[in-house]
C-alpha cells in the first residue's frame, strides 16, 4: 500500500470530476490524501468526510470573468500573479504537510503549489491533467486562428511544472505526439462511478450547461427551442417557462444528463467526453478567451460527435442541432471514451520506477534558503 497526495486545480468541475475516479479505483489499495481549492475542494470535502481519504485546501488558481462566457485574460494573469507572489508561503506550508505525510507518489492535475513542494522534498511528481495536451500535442494541423490560440497557451501550462517524472493527458480525444514528447501516456476522459453505473435513455429535454453567466442570447434561443431546458451552472432560480434553473447536485444532474436528448454547455473536456461517454450529442460554445476550450471544441466537432458554436448561440442554429441529434448520435464511440483502467494502471506504474530519494530524506535548501524551481522561485 502506497501513501499518495494527490492535488488538483478547483477552477470548474472537471479536475474534481476526474480526481474522484481515480480515488475509487485506488482507494482500497493505497492511501490518498487530497489537496483541492474552490469548488473542487467543497465538492470532495462533502464526498469524503468520515472516510479514510483526507481533503484539505490548497489555494488555487482561477479564471477572471468580464461578461458572460468571456474570460477576463489580464484579470486572469492578475490573479496567477497574485498566487505566484505568495508562492514561497504556500509551499513551505505544503512541504510541512508533506513531512507528515511521507509521500511515495504525488500527482498534479494543474496545480503549481504540491508539484513545487514535491520538488523540493524529492517526492516522485506526475502531471495528470487535461491541459498538458496544448504542451505535448502536435497542433500543426489545426486551423491557423486556432493553432494560434494553442501557441499562446502553451507557455502558460508549461509554467505551472515541467519536472515531472511522467505526463499523463486525460481527454477524448488524442491528437499526434510532439518528437519530444512521445513518452507521454494519453488516456481517454475518466469517469466516476455513478457514470460507469448509468443507464442511458434518450429522453425529450436538453441539458444545459453553463458556467457563472449565461448570454441573454443563450437563454432566448433555449427558450425558444419549445423544448424542457434543465439548466445548471448558474445556480436555483425561478423557472423562465421550459427553462428550469437547477442547484448542482452530482446525482440529479447525472439522472438528468444520462436521460436527456442532448447536451447544450461549455467545451470543458471532463462533461464532454462524460457526455460522449452516455451517448449525447453536443453543442459547445467555448469560453472566449479560454484557448483550452477552443481546441476541445475543435476536436468535438472532428470527431462528429457535435456541434460548436463561436459566436452566439441563435434559435435557428439550436433548431438545426437538435434536427441533427440523430445523425451525431450514431456517429458516437462510447467504447473509446473512458480512460479510467489506462490511468490508473500509468499512475501505478510510476510507484515502481526510482526517481528520487525518499521524502524522509529531504536535504536542506541551498544556504541562500532559496529553491528555483521551475522558474518561480521560492523566495
Amino acid at each position: 500500500m502506497a501513501n499518495i497526495v494527490y492535488s488538483m486545480s478547483g477552477e470548474g468541475r472537471g479536475h474534481a470530476t476526474r480526481a474522484r475516479a481515480v480515488v475509487e479505483a485506488m482507494r482500497g489499495r493505497h492511501r490518498l490524501t487530497l489537496f483541492a481549492s474552490d469548488c473542487a475542494y467543497e465538492m470532495l470535502s462533502a464526498l469524503y468526510d468520515n472516510t479514510e481519504v483526507s481533503v484539505r485546501r490548497v489555494p488555487g488558481l482561477r479564471f477572471a470573468y468580464n461578461g458572460p462566457g468571456r474570460v477576463d485574460l489580464l484579470g486572469t494573469i492578475a490573479l496567477a500573479t497574485q498566487l505566484r507572489f505568495r508562492m514561497k508561503r504556500h509551499v513551505t506550508e505544503a512541504l510541512r504537510e508533506l513531512d507528515r505525510i511521507k509521500p511515495d507518489l504525488v500527482i498534479a492535475d494543474f496545480e503549481p503549489i504540491l508539484p513545487r513542494a514535491a520538488r523540493v522534498a524529492r517526492v516522485p511528481f506526475v502531471s495528470f491533467d487535461h491541459q498538458h495536451y496544448l504542451v505535448a500535442s502536435d497542433l500543426s494541423h489545426l486551423p491557423f486562428w486556432l493553432r494560434q490560440q494553442a501557441n499562446l497557451a502553451a507557455p502558460f501550462v508549461r509554467s505551472l511544472y515541467n519536472w515531472q517524472q511522467a505526463t499523463i493527458v486525460s481527454s477524448f480525444y488524442a491528437p499526434p505526439l510532439k518528437r519530444a514528447y512521445r513518452d507521454t501516456t494519453w488516456v481517454g476522459t475518466l469517469m466516476r462511478p455513478e457514470v460507469l453505473r448509468a443507464q442511458p435513455e434518450a429522453g425529450d429535454h436538453l441539458v444545459a450547461y453553463i458556467r457563472r453567466h449565461a448570454a441573454e442570447s443563450t437563454l432566448g434561443a433555449l427558450a425558444a427551442s419549445g423544448r424542457e431546458v434543465r439548466v445548471y451552472g448558474l445556480g436555483a432560480q425561478p423557472s423562465q417557462g421550459k427553462l428550469r434553473f437547477l442547484p448542482i447536485d452530482e446525482r440529479a444532474f447525472l439522472a438528468d444528463l444520462a436521460s436527456c436528448t442532448a447536451v447544450v454547455t461549455t467545451a470543458g473536456n471532463q462533461l464532454v467526453g462524460e457526455a460522449m461517454y452516455l451517448g449525447k450529442p453536443l453543442l459547445v460554445m467555448p469560453e472566449k478567451l479560454n484557448f483550452e476550450q477552443a481546441v476541445n471544441a475543435y476536436f468535438l466537432e472532428q470527431s462528429g460527435a457535435g456541434w460548436a458554436e463561436r459566436t452566439e448561440l441563435t434559435p435557428e442554429r439550436l433548431a438545426a442541432f437538435i434536427d441533427a441529434v440523430p445523425m451525431l448520435r450514431q456517429r458516437i464511440r462510447r467504447e473509446s471514451v473512458c480512460g479510467n483502467r489506462a490511468a490508473v494502471e500509468a499512475l501505478e506504474r510510476q510507484l515502481y520506477i526510482p526517481a528520487l530519494p525518499a521524502a524522509g530524506s529531504r536535504p536542506a535548501l541551498p544556504p541562500s534558503g532559496r529553491a528555483a524551481v521551475g522558474g518561480w522561485r521560492l523566495a
